[in-house]
């Protein structure tokens, strides 16, 4: 069965001015009522920041994936950005990874002026820094140049949200 089969069902009791409403909410999206409820409680972005976080873990390298999960952050407005990272990554991340993932999460928030999401808080920093270049000689560079929400999770890295080394 493919992964996203439909194999359940869910009911929910509404009243009968709530069933109009979001019918005609549905009408006026173009989409039949469960299409459009789907689409409230799990909007594209969202999954696809799932998949991303996943992605992350999947790979040898994550870098790669990082790096298209930065691509995403940056591209979104405000609100879309925040109905996307609201829930935390469904996937079991190292500790390298939930810092990561959150500090590009916060860069991108403090780039919309909004207020992160609660599960970044709760993602504690590394223990040990983290550098972007194994050169003894940058490590000064990138301690006094890294993004602030990196730097707080002891990552010192070149580049924030939006762009690329």
């Amino acid at each position: 069965m493919p992964l996203n089969a439909k194999s359940a069902q869910l009911q929910i009791r509404v009243s009968t001015q709530e069933k109009a409403a979001i019918r005609r909410s549905a009408k006026e999206a173009g989409l039949d009522i469960s299409s459009y409820v789907l689409q409230c409680l799990l909007p594209p972005s969202r999954l696809r920041f799932q998949d991303l976080c996943e992605a992350c873990t999947a790979a040898s390298d994550a870098s790669f994936a990082l790096a298209e999960l930065n691509g995403f952050l940056s591209r979104m407005a405000a609100g879309e950005l925040r109905d996307a990272v609201e829930p935390a990554p469904g996937t079991a991340l190292t500790p390298f990874l939930a810092n990561y993932i959150s500090a590009m999460v916060e860069a991108a928030c403090e780039l919309h002026a909004i207020i992160p999401p609660r599960w970044t808080a709760a993602v504690p920093p590394l223990e040990n820094p983290y550098f972007g270049s194994n050169l003894i000689s940058l490590r000064l560079y990138l301690l006094s140049h890294s993004p602030p929400p990196f730097r707080r999770r002891n990552i010192f890295i070149d580049a924030g949200i939006g762009t690329r080394v």
